[in-house]
Order: C-alpha cells, then sequence, then structure tokens
C-alpha cells in the first residue's frame, strides 16, 4: 500500500509518500500562512516528481498546526504521534526527540516506539526557529550562516534576553561594543541550547535522542544542545519530513 503523509507546519509544508517500508520520495516548502494551498501544491508535486496519480495513494494523513484544515486528508493526527513514529522507525532505538521548529518546540519521551510523555513550548518564540530568524536578520547575516559563525566562536557572548524583541536590541548593542559576529551567533546558539536543554532534562532525557525540525540543520545548535546534554544526538539526513513520515506510517495501519 501507498500512502502519504502531509505536515502542515506554520513555517513548512512537508509531504512524503510511503511504501511499506520505504520512503518513495518528499517535497517540502514555505507554508506563506495558507495551510490547503502549501499542502495541495506540495503533495501534487510530489506526486509529478514520483510519477504517479492519486488513485495510486491510499489513505492521505495530516499533522501539524493546519492539520485540521487539510480537506484532502483522510485523517490528522498530533505533531507529537507522527514525530514519534516517524523518527523511530528511522532510529528504533531511540528514547527521545527534540523537535526545534518554526514556532515551537517539543521534548518526546518514547518507549518502545510510543509516545510516553512530552512537553511543548508554543507560547513564546524563545527556543524555536522563528527566534533564530529574528536575531539572525538582526546581525545581517543569512539565517542559514548562522550555526557555522558559531562553530567558530571562541568567547560566546552572554546573551541575557530569551525576548525575541529585547534580544535583537540586545544583538544591536553587542555589535555597537564591537563584539564580533561570530560570538553573538554563538551566544544566541548557546541561550536556546540551555533553554531547550531545561525542558529536556525535565523530562528525563539522557541519552538515545533524535533531534528533528528546520533548526536541527544548524550544525551550531546541535553542538550546542549535544554539550548542554552530555549526549550525541541523532539527527535524520533530512530532519524535516519526519511528521509527514510518521503520518505516512500511521496512514498505513497498525504498524
Amino acid at each position: 500500500m501507498i500512502t502519504a503523509g502531509i505536515d502542515a507546519g506554520a513555517a513548512t509544508t512537508k509531504a512524503l509518500l510511503f511504501r511499506d517500508r520505504e520512503i518513495i520520495g518528499y517535497r517540502i516548502g514555505i507554508t506563506a500562512f495558507d495551510f490547503p494551498t502549501a499542502a495541495r501544491n506540495m503533495f501534487d508535486e510530489l506526486l509529478a516528481s514520483c510519477d504517479m496519480r492519486r488513485e495510486e495513494v491510499g489513505n492521505v494523513y495530516a499533522t501539524g498546526y493546519g492539520r485540521n484544515s487539510i480537506s484532502f486528508a483522510d485523517k490528522s493526527i498530533s505533531e507529537i504521534t507522527a514525530h514519534t513514529k516517524g523518527v523511530s522507525f528511522l532510529f528504533p532505538e531511540v528514547q527521545g526527540i527534540i523537535d526545534v521548529g518554526g514556532q515551537d518546540s517539543k521534548v518526546i519521551v518514547v518507549e518502545d516506539g510510543r509516545v510516553a510523555d512530552f512537553l511543548m513550548n508554543d507560547k513564546c518564540a524563545a527556543g524555536t526557529g522563528k527566534f533564530l530568524e529574528y536575531t539572525a536578520k538582526a546581525l545581517e547575516v543569512p539565517i542559514n550562516d548562522l550555526g557555522g559563525l558559531a562553530l567558530s566562536s571562541n568567547h560566546p557572548a552572554d546573551i541575557t534576553s530569551m525576548c525575541t524583541v529585547f534580544a535583537e536590541s540586545e544583538v544591536i548593542s553587542l555589535r555597537a561594543r564591537g563584539i564580533t559576529k561570530e560570538d553573538i551567533a554563538a551566544g544566541l546558539i548557546a541561550s536556546i541550547a540551555t533553554r531547550v536543554g531545561v525542558m529536556a532534562k525535565r523530562m528525563g532525557l539522557k541519552e538515545h535522542v533524535a533531534f528533528v525540525g528546520g533548526v536541527a540543520k544548524n550544525g551550531g545548535m546541535k553542538a550546542a544542545l549535544e554539550k548542554e546534554l552530555g549526549t550525541i544526538l541523532y539527527v535524520p539526513s533530512e530532519p524535516q519530513i519526519t511528521g509527514a513520515l510518521g503520518a505516512a506510517i500511521a496512514a498505513q495501519g497498525n504498524r
């Protein structure tokens, strides 16, 4: 059976096709505040790239912020469940998941491939990709370069504010004092790692922890989290698709 998973995230929308125990293909695109259109576009592009017709796909399950707005989906499931299924498929030994996305961060405790407990930060931009986006803008560097800058720092700056608005002002103030972009980037990333690390430690995550979401592509963030938690994190080759993967796996039935 071929199934599809649609992860309608706040920042990006992911579509994935799955057959038995194989990922057939996937697509990632910007949501742009229009969940239904982004989901439809990603799904249509995915079908075209895989040279498939809609009739060849069985169940389509949706997850993510906009999951309930995806009218062509057969069912929706929570992001917590979807990420757990997706990550457990990739890393069966996993015991915990850290998901840092554009608008929220989640810490999930996993037992035997199932959700045992979870903690979510969705009330504040601190500890999310949005925080990195705004502060990268204040530094006048592309967000994709922020991790590399941080890794080249020898003296990370002390970032005292975790409020996005005030952190932007603090970045500007640090630059005015002559602090390098490298040290500011390292300080920003360390501050997020500390915040997410507090959540992970509160949930008792110690080892066999996966790091997923768009921010997992940031090498500086991965290194900072590993230092904070004292463990090596598992990162999928494409860390943004685990939610869509989990939704597609769920659409396969009891697997």
